[in-house]
């Protein structure tokens, strides 16, 4: 199948406001896990919309990307709350998984230095590479979710010294607005990626006004994007 898709309910790094309106639109059944961001709707919003993705057989995400200790650490309880299945950034991860052990959440934080919001990672990418591989020998952190493409550097080259440093699964998130960008991620090693913002935007199919339509016009992007690993896989043999 390739990297998994994860389909974030989010657009500017905020959850949209009509979120739990959307949600079967999001019918293709390749997308299998469904996420939003810790900020644009209130705690019972939230709620309703973990509870409505998790009633049409989806797994749920969330992605903490407030930069504040408090905030985050209250995010972490909310994502605990909430039962999600997978919690995504956040850059705290040795208080986090205090929060989180024993809940069964997997968890996966940003590696590297954030800044911002929408966030943006900094640092070389050996002091990337040096924190992906701290975080990755932590008791309770799952995997890492990287800001491969908010990184002003050579993004390749990151994702596949991140992904050559670790043995957990890695997930790039944040700006794939194209299907170029998939194929590099594909071919990096990357686990999964998140699409939203690109999504409601009409990035990956234009011409289409209907979201499903965008999520089939990402899922055949990474459907290709894994066909191009796999002949180039067999070509080097």
């Amino acid at each position: 199948m390739g990297p998994e898709f994860i389909f974030m309910l989010t657009k500017d790094d905020v959850t949209v406001a009509d979120a739990l309106l959307r949600i079967d639109e999001v019918r293709h059944p390749q997308v299998r896990v469904i996420g939003f961001k810790d900020v644009g709707l209130s705690f019972a919003a939230l709620r309703d919309l973990a509870a409505a993705i998790r009633a049409r057989g989806r797994k749920v995400a969330m992605e903490v990307v407030s930069l504040d200790e408090v905030v985050e650490l209250r995010s972490t309880g909310l994502a605990v709350s909430l039962e999600v299945d997978y919690l995504l950034g956040g850059t705290r991860a040795e208080q986090v998984t205090k929060i989180t052990r024993g809940t069964g959440i997997q968890y996966f934080p940003f590696p590297g230095r954030i800044v911002g919001h929408p966030s943006q990672l900094h640092g070389t990418i050996t002091e990337i590479v040096e924190s992906a591989r701290h975080l990755s020998e932590m008791d309770g952190v799952t995997g890492l979710d990287l800001l491969a493409y908010r990184f002003n550097g050579n993004v390749e080259a990151l994702m596949t010294s991140v992904v050559r440093a670790v043995t957990v699964p890695v997930i790039v998130a944040g700006s794939i607005d194209r299907p170029a960008r998939i194929r590099a991620l594909a071919a990096a090693g990357i686990w999964g990626f998140t699409v939203g913002g690109a999504a409601f935007d009409r990035r990956f199919a234009p011409d289409e006004k209907d979201l499903a339509m965008q999520i089939q016009a990402i899922v055949t992007a990474r459907d290709d994007a894994r066909m191009c690993v796999l002949s180039s896989s067999k070509t080097q043999r």
